[in-house]
């Protein structure tokens, strides 16, 4: 086998080339010769993997931890059948501080960038960034309105918040971009978990308040502290209040195993995160260190100690350690505990690990009874693993929306759904739409599905059947029926109605997919009308067009920002000529006529409250 001493990737490909395994290693010769040589003693998963390999190619670069990086890229690229899946960080939620700004904001984003801000994260799930979002703005009292500081300071009135002290209120401009600055030294510790060095920071600045008679202040710092205390008091405790770690456990049985992690910070858990991998999923040393590595690509912090409750071979521990180091700037330990409380913290993520792998098992198992339900039901010669969902929405002949959703083993697949804009001439014709979304769709990916619903009755079936019959592909295709109350009744081919109300777990199934796809395509159609409404109100304005209607609305986010833009902003903007921020300013700040006829101020008003 001719293979070079070399660090690299390599990658396993079946009898027809697709890829199906990607690793790497530090001496590619070693690793790959190490699948194929006689005797090799493979655990079930690797054997069937080699089984199937029929050609392998490799990729060689200078160091293991390069290899590291494109072997992550690799996988995330071509998603192998044998590979655990390594997570897009577009899919987790964020908590990001515009540091870099004379009055920061505080927001929760799933989109991490390089602009200068810091970002914390990320969070196993959208309702765990925002609980520690309100927790922010309610203890520290930053703003959580949408105005930009210094430019909104003082054009309106302090909001309901500020009077009931839930926000220090910068928009009043009795705070100093200074002092508004200095509170958010403390949310970022808190953000970074240290509790003890928040709780230090606001003690001594009570302290310093209450020997100098500021009283208020210090009633300020009181109260900040006790909200924290009560925080603190909610968290799982753990250990000691300096304690820090991240702790990983795993649990692999027949059917899938799950990789827990739990984020602990000044002795309580405060996040906590489960991967789930289904059998075929290889997972082994080399897999595991690869998809911690890849959490840690994602995360703000990294802690000093990080434990494991499972063993790693000697060469990935030693490369797990150098791309945490390189990552952080500081060297990270890693732990194996064998006993003392750490092992028995170790246990305790285990044991989670193990739960979450019952649960999934059963809920698999009820997943693919129904999906064999629904195949006996409907005549399928397959289980329709994979089922896409179509629906049509529109206002009058504009703004024709066609939605696709995915259910992958009968469970939801959001990052695969899909919005199509049908160009509409002269009447709707929702059988033309219907055709157009699917043909676009059968264009763009070669993933067929094993099933096709449309929420739409015989004729939608007939006018698809015909389009996949000009293409020579088979799927199933069925229409989703709806009755008088506007609610799933049965499916239906292009000839004849077939009842699922007989099987109640079908019927909510069918049910929860119809309501999902038209919930889908109105929110896709709404926000393009919503769109098209506030740049048709901006073109109202003298000397503004679609296209700067569009570049105002990208500059400055909100018709409310722009309302309240000075002519200098406004001449900020990309395109905006001197004229035309006189024109707009003048809109916007017109008083009311003498008819008493609103003017264009209050229209756009008007249109913004209706949408």
């Amino acid at each position: 086998m001719d293979l070079p001493m070399h660090p690299g990737v390599y990658l396993m490909k079946d009898k027809n080339g697709k890829i199906i395994y990607i690793g790497k290693s530090k001496v590619l010769r070693q690793r790959v010769a190490q699948y194929f040589a006689a005797g090799s003693d493979h655990s079930n998963k690797t054997a069937r993997m080699v089984s199937d390999v029929c050609d392998f190619e490799t990729m060689l670069t200078d160091t293991e931890i390069e290899a590291l990086a494109l072997e992550n890229r690799l996988i995330k690229l071509h998603l192998p059948k044998y590979n655990i899946k390594l997570k897009d960080g577009k899919s987790y939620p964020y908590i990001k501080v515009t540091v870099n700004q004379p009055y920061p904001r505080v927001e929760v984003t799933r989109k991490r960038s390089n602009d200068g801000a810091r970002y914390f994260g990320p969070y196993s799930g959208t309702g765990t960034a925002y609980t520690i979002l309100k927790t922010v703005q309610k203890t520290f009292r930053v703003a959580s309105c949408s105005r930009e500081f210094p430019r909104d300071i003082g054009k309106s009135r302090p909001c309901l918040y500020k009077q009931l002290g839930h926000c220090i209120g910068p928009c009043s401009g009795e705070v100093t971009s200074e002092e508004y600055t200095e509170i958010f030294r403390d949310v970022l510790s808190f953000l970074r978990g240290s509790f003890g060095e928040v709780k230090s920071s606001l003690t001594d600045k009570m302290e310093y308040a209450a020997e100098n008679l500021m009283f208020e202040t210090a009633a300020i710092y009181r109260d900040r502290i006790e909200a924290l205390e009560r925080l603190w008091d909610k968290q799982q405790a753990v250990g000691a209040p300096d304690t820090e770690y991240d702790v990983f456990a795993l649990y692999t049985d027949d059917t899938c195993s799950c990789l827990s992690v739990y984020y602990i910070r000044s002795g309580s858990v405060i996040d906590s995160d489960n991967f789930i991998f289904p059998a075929e999923q290889l997972v082994d040393s080399v897999s595991l260190s690869a998809f911690i590595a890849d959490i840690y690509t994602k995360r703000e912090f990294i802690p000093r100690e990080i434990l494991l409750g499972f063993r790693l071979d000697p060469d990935d521990i030693e490369l797990l350690q150098d791309f945490l180091k390189a990552e952080s700037g500081s060297k990270i330990k890693l732990k194996f505990p064998e006993r003392g409380q750490l092992r028995k913290l170790c246990d305790m993520v285990g044991e989670n690990a193990r739960q979450q792998a019952e649960q999934y098992r059963v809920q698999n198992e009820r997943d693919s009874a129904l999906l064999v339900k629904l195949a006996s039901m409907l005549a399928l010669e397959v289980i329709p693993e994979r089922i896409e969902c179509f629906d049509i929405s529109n206002y009058g002949s504009e703004h024709i929306t066609a939605g696709m959703i995915v259910a992958e083993n009968g469970k939801l697949r959001r990052s695969e759904y899909r919005v199509f804009n049908i160009s509409g001439d002269g009447v709707p014709d929702d059988y033309a739409a219907m055709r157009e979304a699917v043909s676009r769709r059968l264009d763009h990916t070669s993933v067929l599905p094993d099933l096709i619903l449309l929420d739409g009755g015989r004729g939608h079936v007939s006018v698809i059947r015909a389009l996949l019959d000009e293409r020579g592909i088979d799927i199933p295709v069925f229409g989703m029926v709806k009755d008088s109350y506007h609610k799933t009744r049965a499916l239906t081919t292009d000839s004849e109605e077939i009842s699922i109300a007989r099987d109640q777990a079908v019927f909510v199934f069918i049910y929860k997919l119809q309501e999902e796809v038209h919930r889908f395509t109105v929110s896709r159609m709404t926000g393009a009308k919503r769109r098209t409404l506030r740049t048709s109100a901006l073109e109202k304005i003298k000397g503004i067009g679609e296209v700067k209607a569009r570049e105002l609305l990208r500059h400055f986010k909100s018709l409310e920002a722009i309302k309240h833009a000075g002519i200098e902003e406004l001449r900020g903007c990309k395109g905006i000529s001197a004229a035309n921020a006189e024109a707009i300013y003048s809109t916007f700040h017109a008083d009311e006529s003498e008819s008493g006829k609103p003017n264009d101020a209050d229209k756009t008003n008007e249109i913004e409250e209706n949408l």
